[in-house]
């Protein structure tokens, strides 16, 4: 769920306001009814790696995709 707050809640209850997004929920702040900013839980690094094998079985080679390639295209590269 997302909450939406105006400035002056934001400034008056900061500290709670950090507690629910630490807890998973985002929140944006809004002046005079307009968003202009979103707080967000923060990620560490360990949080955002990629897992191995979690591409497993998604992509596909074709036979050959490491094949030299033809002399017109490596021609092309030239200077």
């Amino acid at each position: 769920m997302m909450l939406q707050i105006n400035v002056h809640d934001a400034k008056t209850r900061f500290s709670k306001i950090l507690a629910r997004v630490q807890a998973g929920e985002t929140v944006v702040i809004a002046k005079s009814g307009r968003p202009v900013a979103r707080i967000v839980a923060f990620q560490t690094r360990e949080a955002c790696q990629r897992r191995f094998g979690t591409a497993k079985k998604t992509v596909h080679l074709s036979a050959g995709w490491n094949a030299p390639l033809p002399g017109k295209v490596l021609d092309a590269f030239e200077p």
